[in-house]
């Protein structure tokens, strides 16, 4: 099984910027897909980016494209979400978790993180 552990959220001004980490436990899983989700209160859970396995192809919904970057560090078994030019909107409970598939689903992630709030002040 895999154990993940999200960190890094806090409180920023719009337009400024904050990296999350997302760790995971024990033996390497660079052979799983790691997503991005957020879910701000009173809504859905949305997705936000992913990150594959071995070969680290990313991929973004639209509304983080351009602004948020996921990378992996391997010898860490950590992957990373940086998010430059925030806006309130982007305000939200951020979830990293992990899959053998890829893809933007909530239902193809097995293996979820606690969250970290990440609040952006207007």
């Amino acid at each position: 099984q895999v154990q993940l552990v999200e960190s890094g959220g806090g409180l920023v001004q719009t337009g400024g910027s904050l990296r999350l980490s997302c760790a995971a436990s024990g033996r390497t899983f660079s052979v799983y897909t790691v997503g991005w989700f957020r879910q701000a209160l009173g809504k859905e859970r949305e997705f936000v980016g992913c990150i594959g396995g071995s070969g680290g192809t990313t991929y973004y919904a639209n509304a983080m494209k351009g602004r948020f970057t996921i990378s992996r560090d391997y010898p860490k078994n950590t992957v990373y979400l940086q998010m430059n030019s925030l806006k309130p909107e982007d305000t939200a409970l951020y979830y990293c978790a992990a899959t053998r598939a890829y893809g933007d689903a909530v239902s193809l992630y097995d293996y979820w993180g606690q969250g970290t709030q990440v609040t952006v002040s207007s």
